[in-house]
């Protein structure tokens, strides 16, 4: 037992001195890694050049077309041919060697207005690509302070517990005295040890959910897994917000209305892509070449070289599809309707969410405020105990009940402190401030 003790001992002390000499990670800093190294935000940082080169000129169509051709040719016949007469002539191994190149262009002077329309619409896909990076920001960061706020919490539980630990160490040497001395009886001392292992055992519990709350936080800031630090335990709050005020907020910037908002400008895009179809298409085409032949016997002329240059506009009009653009049309214009239906789903349902999360944001300051005044009166009634109970005035478990009703109370108070901020934290993201605050 005493080995174990000692053991314990040091273990405790390792964890202190580690603890002391561990780097302090600001929110600020959190966030700041996390938009550097976040696996996700990386990810939808390359989307947003992937959707940066499709809008680019290069993909628009408004560039003509430039192509290059050459080839050469080589035969070696051997012929006999009989005229009516009955004269025969041969030709044997009879070479002849054709060389040609040409450099060509075609581009499109009008084709309905889709080109126009189309480019149009690849900027605008670009600009929803934005959007939808925001709104992983956004989520990741929320997962980066939910976890945050978890080890900001487990940490102030692991100093409750270790400060507890430490009483009930005392509380085990007094016992260990008292029974040296006849003082108190092998029960009183059992009952003291029991209590140090079972918070030596809570302590080591809480260290290691700790120690697995930090390395899920190193995850999503892309940090080594290694790397070791504290964070600020310290929060402030906002502590009035106004409903209508959010939802005006919600209405201009909230990300998933203004998606909704971009998606509906594409579709009208694409409404109007489909209508260019109905119109004709005229095209430029022209070329310029060059061809060489070197021509066997057979042939009046041993070398033939010719080279120039050809030009054309061609137009085409596509009368009647079968009735493809028309079906194409007709579903934009279904997709529209149903895209106003998502809107209205949408704001009703950011409505209800702002309601939900100011009603939890209320709640948790209530309970917040709950929770401290009932810290205080454990504390208060843990010191009146204890100094009873060194003079002998109450048992040990009347002691222990004070105690644990103590630590209930300080883990029962991280909880809902660190709940307030995250209710706080998706009242700023449905209106679209969370990215606008200072950590």
């Amino acid at each position: 037992m005493k080995h174990i003790k000692n053991n314990l001992y040091f273990l405790f002390l390792l964890m202190g001195i580690l603890s002391f000499s561990q780097e302090q990670l600001s929110k600020k800093e959190a966030v700041s890694l996390a938009l550097e190294n976040n696996y996700g935000i990386l990810i939808a940082k390359n989307n947003i050049k992937i959707a940066e080169n499709n809008a680019s000129i290069f993909n628009s169509g408004y560039l003509p077309k430039v192509t290059a051709s050459s080839g050469i040719n080589y035969s070696n016949n051997s012929t006999e041919n009989t005229s009516q007469n009955n004269i025969i002539s041969k030709t044997t191994n009879a070479e002849s060697k054709n060389y040609n190149g040409s450099i060509g262009l075609n581009y499109t002077l009008f084709d309905g207005f889709g080109r126009t329309y189309n480019y149009k619409k690849l900027k605008e896909t670009y600009n929803l690509s934005e959007l939808e990076t925001k709104a992983i920001i956004e989520n990741s960061l929320l997962q980066v302070f939910s976890m945050y706020y978890e080890v900001a919490r487990l940490t102030e539980d692991t100093k409750n517990i270790f400060e507890t630990l430490s009483i009930s160490k005392q509380r085990l040497k007094r016992a260990n005295y008292a029974f040296e001395y006849g003082q108190s009886t092998k029960l009183q001392l059992l009952n003291a040890e029991v209590d140090v292992n079972n918070d030596s055992i809570r302590y080591i519990n809480i260290n290691r959910l700790l120690a697995n709350a930090k390395r899920d936080l190193k995850l999503l800031l892309g940090r080594n897994i290694t790397t070791d630090f504290n964070v600020n335990t310290n929060v402030s709050f906002n502590l009035f917000f106004e409903y209508n005020a959010i939802l005006e907020k919600a209405k201009l910037k909230n990300i998933e209305i203004q998606k909704l908002n971009k998606s509906i400008v594409l579709n009208e895009f694409d409404l109007k892509i489909n209508k260019s179809d109905l119109l004709p298409t005229l095209n430029l085409n022209s070329s310029y070449g060059f061809s060489k032949s070197d021509n066997d016997a057979t042939f009046n002329y041993a070398e033939q070289l010719s080279k120039g240059l050809s030009a054309g506009i061609s137009l085409n009009w596509n009368i009647f599809d079968g009735g493809t653009t028309k079906t194409r049309i007709q579903n934009s214009k279904i997709i529209a309707d149903n895209l106003q239906i998502q809107k209205e789903q949408i704001n009703n349902s950011i409505e209800r969410s702002i309601a939900n999360a100011l009603e939890v944001y209320n709640n948790a300051l209530f309970i917040l405020q709950a929770e401290e005044k009932n810290v205080e009166t454990n504390f208060r009634n843990f010191s009146r105990t204890e100094e009873q109970f060194k003079l002998g005035q109450i048992t040990t478990i009347e002691f222990r009940q004070a105690q644990i009703n103590l630590l209930n109370a300080q883990s029962s108070l991280n909880q809902a402190k660190y709940d307030a901020k995250n209710a706080e934290l998706i009242i700023l993201q449905l209106s679209g401030d969370l990215l606008n605050i200072e950590f």
